[in-house]
């Protein structure tokens, strides 16, 4: 089984990627000692890149990174690559919902998509991206418990009528965004 570290001190994205590749990838943690990268591309593939390649200059080992961003057609593509830090530095997640919340208030047309780009690199420099998309919409108010980040604003087209944070992982998996870029992830390293 190959084995990758994750760059991700994220935990909930960290259980969210473990799940997606469960059974197909050991994924290793993150080495305690290596710190936070700074995440200053203007792209997601940008800061995917970043990540995993500080990783593998940390445990000369391969590395996956990934970055998603939530792209809302009313804000011209925002938060975007600022999704993680939209309402500022070290926010909560609730207070990237508030902002967004607020900056949609009055706003008739709430169509969104989140996008998230996987990177592996390799000691040596190679390196493998792919790519997921989920379109929908951002609701009115929070609805459901499960999830993270904007999970409980978002609600995709595919999801008969529920946010993600209604929905349940397994559910939410097949679907999302995250879903679709680990599940090409796999797909491309099943033919290497």
């Amino acid at each position: 089984m190959m084995q990758l570290v994750c760059a991700s001190a994220n935990p909930d994205k960290v259980a969210e990627i473990e799940q997606l590749l469960a059974g197909l990838v050991e994924l290793l943690p993150r080495p305690s000692e290596v710190p936070d990268v700074v995440e200053d591309a203007d792209t997601l593939v940008g800061n995917a890149r970043l990540k995993a390649a500080a990783i593998v200059a940390a445990t000369g080992l391969p590395a996956v990174a990934d970055d998603t961003g939530l792209e809302v057609d009313a804000l011209d593509g925002a938060p975007g690559v600022h999704s993680a830090r939209y309402a500022g530095d070290d926010c909560s997640y609730a207070a990237n919902r508030a902002k967004l919340l607020s900056e949609l208030d009055g706003l008739t047309n709430r169509r969104a998509a989140f996008r998230t780009v996987v990177m592996v690199i390799w000691p040596g420099g190679s390196e493998l991206a792919v790519e997921g998309v989920c379109a929908g919409v951002i609701t009115g108010e929070e609805r459901g418990s499960v999830g993270f980040g904007y999970d409980a604003l978002f609600q995709p087209d595919e999801g008969g009528g529920l946010t993600f944070a209604e929905m349940t992982p397994e559910s939410k998996h097949a679907i999302s965004h995250r879903g679709r870029a680990f599940g090409a992830l796999v797909s491309e390293l099943k033919r290497r």
